[in-house]
């Protein structure tokens, strides 16, 4: 999660955002409009967060409302972000989807209504299920590195190969034991 500025107060995830199209055109990108306020899909294998591996909290990008974390991604192999739990089911909201000839359940953002995407029920335990959410309907802020011990300072900007343990020779497991 990204530095914390003291001024700026975190979203308050329990009071409603109501926003005019227009402001919403506004604020949302034409693909982030298309997708969080029409319904729409971006296209598999395409967004921004399908394959990313960095730690931290996925938000909502029409109101900032934390809907999942790193630590529940997973990759699904079906082109989008695919989680097995939101932070918290009271942030999502459902509704059955009847669109393109199939029965689904559509999942929303509870404080804006964004559309962000599906659950099925074919996802990995603990849960079971398989959030596939637009990257679009996202906004990831990433988790900020610990600091770095006084070893790791001293070792900063230099090749693996130079640093101390790099240097150690490794046991050779494909010896035979004796």
């Amino acid at each position: 999660m990204s530095q914390k500025n003291p001024d700026q107060a975190e979203p308050d995830d329990s009071q409603p955002v109501v926003k005019t199209d227009a402001q919403w055109r506004k604020l949302l990108t034409a693909e982030q409009y298309r997708v969080t306020r029409q319904k729409g899909t971006e296209r598999a294998f395409t967004g921004e967060y399908w394959n990313c591996t960095k730690e931290g909290v996925y938000r909502c990008v029409c109101c900032g409302a934390e809907l999942f974390t790193s630590d529940t991604k997973f990759d699904s192999g079906c082109g989008w972000p695919s989680f097995y739990a939101p932070t918290d089911d009271k942030r999502i909201e459902s509704a059955i989807d009847r669109s393109h000839g199939m029965v689904r359940t559509e999942v929303m953002c509870r404080r804006c209504g964004a559309h962000l995407g599906h659950v099925f029920n074919d996802g990995p335990r603990p849960t079971g299920l398989r959030y596939c959410i637009n990257s679009a309907s996202l906004k990831l802020e990433e988790k900020t590195p610990a600091p770095a011990d006084s070893s790791d300072k001293r070792n900063a900007g230099k090749p693996k190969a130079e640093q101390p343990d790099a240097q150690k020779p490794k046991a050779d497991k494909s010896a035979p034991k004796r």
